[in-house]
């Protein structure tokens, strides 16, 4: 396969031109994901001119926050006006100047803490970047998850501020990504054949990696994050009509995803077995067909059951890595039972069919839970949080 660059940086400092590239390229005996071409003098530099990057890009998130709520708060009547002198004092009038409320917050200390959770993810994946940098000697690695680091953090500051298209910004971000220039221009298999296949090399790299991360440790802390937030399936899925299910779930074909599941792994196999040449070639067609069956499949399904997201409850065979780790979540919805009024509305809304008004890890659906949060939003007395 020709090298084909990534990108290129060059800088000039001391007299001397600093280059960077990223290549694309294979040998016939063992894959290869991505690995860099690199020749610079000083990497520290570059990496803190990236980091500092990533934090100009939540500042301008978190400034266009601030702008929305103080347009926001014009538009319905209401004056914010801040003392310059005391910072930590915050002083809402109406219109004909009488006081209407004064509040005041330690530094903005309240304000800030509701971003805590993007400052963490983003903290996450950027140690997560840093650790398979270091040990794969990869840039690429720190590129990599740092994007995706960033994409998620952003998302997710996003939906703190109540912006409708936070998560499907996230979706597009991520999901096309990895679809698109992992997938398709890299020539990487990301489903779970291309699991299959690195772990039968001994490889730990591209797919393999993928999953520990995202698939398989990964919903230890964030559930099932990825199906919400990433999956390039998904993604597309979730432009179509049906965003709440109008027919009840089919409990028995659930099975049908253990099938596919089963079927993945013993395709694989036998291309193993029989010793297939060609392996990354097939893998790359197999990526392109499996996606398309996919896509066809999940907006069948879509139409015929008035929801959006059957394919990810009777088919997706990604759900036999999830759905056990799932259960032990860090980060899950959880209600707090003696508020509810038992009104229905999270259950209605809830693309995954979750009981979402029992705190318990073991209500119906309760590993299915995709952190969409449309329950909380729609929740009348609070009770989901």
């Amino acid at each position: 396969m020709p090298n084909r660059p990534l990108f290129y940086f060059i800088k000039q400092a001391d007299n001397k031109y600093v280059y960077i590239a990223c290549g694309i390229f294979g040998d016939t005996k063992r894959p290869s994901f991505l690995r860099p071409i690199a020749d610079f003098h000083n990497l520290r530099r570059f990496y803190r001119f990236l980091t500092e990057l990533q934090l100009h890009i939540l500042l301008i998130s978190f400034k266009i926050t601030v702008y929305s709520y103080i347009v926001a708060g014009i538009k319905s009547g209401t004056k914010i006006g801040i003392n310059p002198n005391k910072i930590s004092r915050f002083i809402f009038t109406k219109k004909d100047g009488k006081t209407m409320k004064k509040k005041k917050e330690k530094g903005n200390n309240k304000g800030l803490s509701r971003y805590l959770v993007s400052v963490l993810l983003f903290l996450l994946f950027e140690a997560v970047a840093i650790t398979l940098w270091l040990i794969k000697d990869n840039l690429f690695y720190l590129l990599n998850f740092s994007y995706i680091g960033t994409c998620l953090a952003l998302g997710t500051a996003l939906f703190t501020a109540e912006k409708r298209y936070a998560r499907h910004f996230v979706q597009l971000a991520v999901g096309s990504y990895m679809l698109l220039y992992l997938g398709i221009i890299s020539r990487e298999n990301m489903q779970i054949e291309g699991f299959w296949y690195y772990l039968f090399l001994g490889v730990f790299e591209a797919a393999t990696i993928h999953y520990a991360v995202a698939k398989i440790f990964g919903p230890l802390l964030f559930g099932r994050g990825w199906c919400g937030y990433a999956c390039w399936t998904a993604m597309v899925l979730d432009f179509l009509p049906y965003k709440q299910p109008r027919k009840p779930r089919k409990e028995k074909l659930g099975i049908l995803r253990y099938v596919m599941f089963a079927l993945s792994l013993a395709l694989v196999s036998g291309l193993f077995l029989f010793k297939v040449a060609n392996l990354e070639k097939i893998m790359f067609w197999l990526f392109l067909a499996g996606n398309a069956l996919y896509y066809i499949s999940g907006i069948a399904l879509a139409f015929i059951f008035k929801d959006n997201r059957a394919f990810c409850k009777y088919l997706c065979p990604i759900t036999v890595f999830l759905k056990p780790m799932s259960y032990f979540s860090l980060l899950r919805v959880h209600c707090d039972e003696s508020k509810c009024v038992h009104c229905g509305k999270c259950l209605k809304v809830c693309p995954m069919n979750v009981e979402v008004n029992k705190d318990s890890r073991k209500r119906k659906n309760g590993t299915e839970c995709i952190l969409c949060y449309e329950c909380t939003k729609n929740c009348p007395t609070k009770a989901l949080h």
